[in-house]
């Protein structure tokens, strides 16, 4: 006797396309009822737009962590070139495809996500919606654990898929400050005496180069606020949804703040905080040494191969890092950060 299953299959692959028009380009969704028509984004943020509708999708289509299965693998792997198989823990994966006309969001498993070409992982915290709950108010200082480090290593595989991979370090730097600060709303004030700790309280640089990318907006600060500061907007619909709550999202910032504004690095390349945030935010468990495969590290810092290993170099010589050595056989990146930057015990102003 077969059994009756009258439950619909659940989706977890997620595609849209770009078609270029007169008035802008038109995003066309298949998964989307019929009745509805093509979504014009005319001179909307192109980029947040998309990935905020697919993170939509994935939101609706939720399915159990232990039901979901490589959707490359189900249909052969076509999606990138061969290598060794599916390993890993089932992630979102992002990736852009056609010169940025067609893309897709799907169920993937670490290996074959890190083989796609024009990939990202999209941190799962952008999809969850459950509020969490809120810490003690009495504790007003509190240690950043492991989870700051998860929450920026989230961010940053998220921004590499955000973001274009022209946008230079000091933008991915203030991208991830904006995110992770930002109100439900989307919005936040940067003070001056912030912008002046990130180095940028004279650059207007970085804000256009966000701006260009139409990722947010600066806002023209009201007769209540300080002037001396920047009201700012955030355009992608994705980051307005993340989780958990903005106070464990800010412990996160501060610790990136802390990091990359430390005196070690402030006679390295401006990429070189990028790059130290991120072998930071990798480092195993209460431990200064850490690995990576190669290919990953070099695109949530979006270089190449080449210049990720100039710059390790320079961060050696700065002292920023112990020693770091690449692995031809597994592809992958081992590394030993001191301890003023690999301390454990983070302390972060709670406000």
């Amino acid at each position: 006797m077969r059994l009756c299953a009258t439950r619909r299959a659940v989706r977890r692959t997620w595609t849209v396309e770009l078609r270029p028009q007169c008035g802008g380009p038109v995003m066309a969704c298949p998964h989307c009822p019929p009745a509805s028509r093509p979504l014009t984004l005319g001179t909307a943020a192109v980029r947040p737009t998309v990935v905020g509708h697919l993170a939509g999708h994935a939101r609706s289509d939720a399915l159990p962590a232990h039901l979901r299965t490589c959707q490359c693998h189900a249909r052969g792997c076509q999606w990138h070139p061969r290598h060794r198989g599916c390993s890993g823990p089932i992630t979102l994966v992002l990736t852009c495809e056609r010169g940025g006309r067609l893309w897709r969001l799907t169920d993937a498993c670490s290996a074959c996500a890190r083989a796609t070409p024009h990939s990202a992982i999209v941190p799962e915290s952008t999809l969850t919606t459950t509020p969490q709950p809120a810490p003690p108010r009495h504790r007003r200082r509190q240690t950043c654990g492991p989870e700051a480090a998860v929450r920026i290593q989230e961010m940053l595989s998220y921004l590499a898929a955000a973001l274009p991979a022209s946008t230079p370090a000091p933008a991915r730097l203030l991208a991830v400050q904006c995110a992770l600060r930002a109100a439900a709303s989307g919005r936040l004030w940067m003070p001056l005496g912030f912008l002046r700790g990130m180095r940028m309280e004279l650059s207007s640089s970085p804000w256009q180069e966000l701006e260009q990318a139409q990722w947010l907006c600066r806002l023209p600060a009201s007769a209540s606020q300080d002037p001396r500061g920047v009201a700012v907007q955030l355009l992608d619909a994705t980051i307005l949804a993340q989780a958990p709550g903005r106070r464990d999202r800010a412990r996160a910032a501060d610790w990136a703040l802390r990091l990359t504004s430390h005196p070690v690095l402030r006679d390295v390349p401006t990429i070189g905080p990028l790059v130290a945030l991120a072998l930071a935010a990798h480092l195993a468990p209460r431990s200064a040494r850490g690995f990576l495969e190669a290919d990953r590290l070099a695109h949530v810092c979006a270089l190449t191969s080449v210049a990720l290993a100039e710059v390790l170099d320079r961060l050696v010589v700065a002292g920023a890092a112990m020693s770091w050595a690449y692995d031809a056989a597994t592809e992958d990146l081992t590394w030993t950060l001191p301890s003023m930057l690999a301390g454990p015990q983070w302390r972060v102003s709670v406000r």
